[in-house]
């Protein structure tokens, strides 16, 4: 494929469907399985009154009887065995080449082989040869390590991501730096790679996934999480982010247009006390709306406020989101997006 044929389009360009893996009694979620599909499907019904839902999960019949009747037509359900539940990291990637879409199936090996992830691994694979992706092309990309919450793109090639992400051990640390920008312009036609070396959230298992700190919104915004409690662990880290932020310009050379998402007030895991990676960057993009998550926190009000200067045309639906927490990610996480085809 010639890298000038290739586009990896933003997240807020018309979509087909988004994918989710749903939580189950053999996956982490065992122990709070009846909450976290409270919130699934609160995820799963926003999605499917506006597009296509792709669902993987060990039982259709079982899990189709729990959503409403009437979104049944929009949803697709396959039986394929996962290990967990974050499909924005096993979940396919999606380019244009010469205008036909590709679905590009990375390795995923459970964060840089934090945790099992052989049947998450497959999924992609599988969706495609049970035809989840009609219309669509498939190209094997396991030789390659790649989260698809590790890299933002505003669809004219341009990609955000971070340093302490993909340049972690146990991904592709054969390569170097400049040999993985190298890697994303020819997957992804990018004419530039943003770099982010400072940002971090305690509790997070993704090495500093970009859409847990800071997103793109449009060609011009980026949302972006910061703290104003200079007895916060994450103030010093943060505030450099925000300097490199505003260091960032569009490739004009004009600034972007920042807005500050407020760092949420501190949640704690009930077991064991370990704070949890509560961030309300981890929002999705899907036609005519943005889903928000929250966490019952006094922040989240400001929070909706922030985002709706970002998405001025777009419903914001607020999410509970604070048992998607508790297994260390929110809902971009356990979403992945399809676009539609031209």
């Amino acid at each position: 494929m010639s890298k000038t044929s290739i586009i990896l389009p933003a997240e807020w360009n018309q979509q087909r469907a988004v994918q989710l893996t749903w939580p189950h009694a053999n996956s982490d979620w065992e122990y709070i399985l009846d909450e976290v599909e409270v919130c699934f499907i609160e995820i799963a019904e926003a999605i499917a009154k506006r597009q296509k839902l792709i669902i993987v999960c060990p039982d259709k019949n079982e899990l189709q009887h729990k959503l409403s009747p009437e979104l049944w037509p929009n949803i697709s359900f396959f039986e394929i065995k996962s290990n967990d539940t974050w499909a924005r990291d096993h979940g396919g990637i999606t380019i244009f080449d010469d205008n036909k879409p590709v679905i590009y199936d990375f390795r995923f090996n459970g964060w840089g082989m934090k945790f099992a992830a052989c049947y998450d691994n497959q999924i992609t694979r599988n969706l495609h040869e049970q035809g989840a992706f009609e219309g669509y092309n498939y190209q094997n990309m396991k030789f390659f390590t790649l989260e698809g919450g590790s890299i933002e793109s505003d669809g004219d090639g341009t990609i955000l991501t971070t340093e302490e992400c993909l340049l972690s051990a146990n991904r592709n640390d054969s390569l170097s730096k400049s040999e993985i920008e190298g890697c994303l312009k020819q997957f992804f036609g990018a004419k530039r790679i943003l770099w982010l070396k400072n940002g971090y959230l305690a509790g997070d298992d993704t090495d500093s996934h970009i859409d847990t700190l800071a997103r793109l919104c449009s060609p011009n915004t980026i949302a972006y999480v910061k703290c104003a409690d200079e007895t916060d662990e994450h103030f010093e880290a943060l505030k450099e982010m925000e300097k490199e932020l505003e260091a960032f310009t569009q490739s004009d050379g004009t600034p972007y247009q920042l807005i500050a998402l407020p760092m949420a007030t501190p949640v704690f895991d009930p077991d064991d006390s370990h704070r949890l990676p509560a961030t309300y960057a981890n929002f999705l993009i899907i036609n005519g709306a943005v889903l928000f998550p929250i966490y019952n926190c006094e922040t989240d009000n400001a929070a909706i406020e922030a985002i709706k200067i970002a998405f001025p045309k777009r419903e914001i639906i607020a999410i509970d989101c604070s048992v998607l927490i508790r297994q260390h990610g929110s809902l971009h996480c356990v979403t992945m997006q399809y676009p539609e085809i031209n």
